[in-house]
């Protein structure tokens, strides 16, 4: 196997025919439960790569397998399959061998994961799901869904119960799974009366969506922020030390008090110095 290794390197990224890709990975060896034990063992151990890379491979038919099992949500199988594949990588990283489990059992719940982060990112423009009780109803309502059609009040309870959410939650999931994507512009074959229909009709663009005013508001934050370092480095130590933990920590500023006990001074010693570094440092920035 490992002076095949090479010409399988192009099986973790599928491009090209799909047919071509699954004939491919059906040609990489199966694992015996011996091989797969010796080679988990040596990527734990010694970090073996090429070990690592023969576990991944013999994998790669069941990743398409799973992939091919969400077609249905009108996404690119080849996408699917590759980020099947990213987790099972993940899983392979992960896997112990003296746990007594085959890698293909524990793999199973990290290519299924990665999969459905895609599903979720990619079904819709707008997010449908973002928590993981919605991202469990995603699935489970459409899939109910297809065998029931739309759900009345019994079947929309029994779904609820069965994933632990409320009816409530239940419904507002089959609201968004039914509600199509709305073109943001008006369409290319649309008239007149269909104008203001469309969201970039009655859509307010926010204050900061010129790029132009935003690349220069940019620029001009990183141009403040070098001169203040550029001011603060004339400072000395005590006085920077003092600014940095008066005025510049996010959180936890030092008190007057604090910094005395810390430079064995007085509180009206502190404030002296931080009035007379401040003083230079709006002369600097100015």
């Amino acid at each position: 196997m490992t002076n095949n290794v090479a010409q399988y390197e192009m099986a973790l990224a599928p491009i090209g025919n799909l047919d071509a890709y699954t004939s491919l990975v059906h040609t990489i060896p199966v694992l015996t439960a011996e091989e797969e034990y010796e080679l988990a063992t040596r990527l734990q151990n010694d970090g073996d790569l090429e070990a690592a890379q023969r576990l991944v491979l013999s994998h790669l038919r069941f990743v398409a397998r799973i992939a091919k099992g969400y077609s249905g949500y009108g996404l690119p199988v080849a996408d699917l399959i590759q980020e099947g594949n990213i987790g099972l990588m993940k899983a392979v990283k992960r896997f112990n061998p003296e746990k007594g489990v085959r890698l293909v059992s524990f793999a199973v719940h990290w290519i299924r994961a990665e999969i459905h982060e895609y599903v979720i990112r990619n079904w819709r423009i707008v997010k449908i799901a973002t928590t993981k009780a919605q991202r469990k109803l995603f699935f489970n309502l459409r899939s109910a869904k297809q065998r029931l059609g739309w759900l009345n009040q019994e079947e929309v309870e029994a779904v609820a119960e069965d994933l632990g959410v409320t009816p409530a939650n239940v419904m507002e999931m089959e609201r968004r799974l039914a509600q199509p994507d709305t073109s943001f512009d008006l369409p290319a074959d649309g008239d007149d009366e269909e104008t203001h229909f469309s969201p970039v009709a009655y859509l307010a663009a926010p204050d900061n969506s010129d790029p132009s005013q935003q690349l220069e508001q940019d620029n001009f934050s990183d141009y403040q922020q070098q001169k203040l370092a550029n001011a603060l480095s004339t400072l000395d130590d005590r006085s920077r030390d003092i600014i940095s933990q008066r005025w510049l920590n996010d959180e936890d500023k030092a008190t007057l008090h604090t910094l005395a006990d810390q430079y064995q001074v007085s509180a009206e010693r502190i404030r002296q110095i931080e009035n007379n570094a401040m003083k230079k440092l709006k002369k600097l920035m100015a």
